[in-house]
């Protein structure tokens, strides 16, 4: 599977709202846990309204929740 260059803290912001589950976030932002285990290992990239979503449940603006790595690939495909 291709990692993107996109990077996330979701994981650590989780546990830092005490220790909330991937399925407690799942269902307030409207996705399925396994979507939400998808974005934390990187293995699949949010769309925009779900990254917003994200973020406003951490009471975080976006760039504290995901960040791009400018000249990383976006895939382990070349």
């Amino acid at each position: 599977m291709s990692k993107t260059a996109i990077r996330n803290n979701v994981r650590r912001l989780r546990f830092d709202h005490d220790e909330m589950s991937q399925k407690a976030l799942a269902e307030k932002v409207g996705v399925t846990r396994q979507t939400i285990h998808a974005i934390e290992k990187s293995l699949y990239s949010p769309s925009l309204e779900v990254a917003f979503l994200i973020a406003h449940v951490f009471n975080k603006p976006l760039e504290e929740v995901f960040s791009y790595e400018a000249g990383a690939p976006l895939d382990d495909q070349k």
